[in-house]
């Protein structure tokens, strides 16, 4: 019997834990922001002048089209790392899509899903998009060569890349829409 207790207490301490690391995990999570406004300017102002070239990559469009970065040439470039199982992914997307209908006529969104061939294909990907109502340019980076190319270790990643194709910051993780607008507001200056 006094086993039982032990097994019960230990089960009860257990599901405590979980809890409170769960309420924390929340707290922390809403009230932290690390991609503001101060750190885009931080970010692309302590480079001063140096200059990063945006590497080129491969990826493909819904019909199976090659597309390269190096087909936007002269055009400043959201380039988003993503995949729909994703849920952070799926937290920033909508702000994406509504900044995008905004500014699409000036900055090219390319918005990349990792496709693995297992966790996400290409008809997961494009079964999201789709029911989610998006309108965003979506490629699929099949053979893995954007992802290795900018060596993505995590999702989402968000780069943004000026009109002379050099990167000006990046951010891993989720970005809300207004962070995500003063990071276009710099690439258009």
């Amino acid at each position: 019997m006094k086993t039982k207790s032990k097994t019960i207490l230990a089960i009860v301490m257990f599901a405590a834990f979980l809890g409170i690391a769960q309420y924390a995990y929340t707290v922390l999570s809403n009230n932290y922001k690390p991609n503001d406004k101060t750190q885009i300017a931080e970010d692309s102002s302590e480079r001063g002048n140096e200059k990063i070239p945006a590497p080129d990559f491969i990826v493909f469009d819904g019909k199976g089209n090659e597309v390269k970065l190096s087909d936007f040439a002269g055009k400043p470039v959201v380039l988003n790392f993503w995949a729909s199982w994703c849920p952070p992914c799926k937290a920033e997307m909508p702000h994406f899509n509504r900044i995008h209908a905004r500014v699409k006529d000036k900055i090219v969104f390319m918005m990349v899903d990792l496709v693995d061939g297992e966790r996400e294909t290409q008809a997961k990907g494009q079964k999201y998009i789709e029911d989610q109502g998006y309108s965003l340019p979506v490629y699929f980076d099949i053979k893995q060569d954007a992802a290795y190319t900018y060596g993505i270790s995590s999702i989402p990643t968000t780069f943004f890349i000026a009109a002379d194709g050099n990167i000006m910051t990046a951010y891993q993780g989720p970005i809300d829409e207004e962070t995500l607008m003063a990071a276009i507001d710099l690439l258009q200056k």
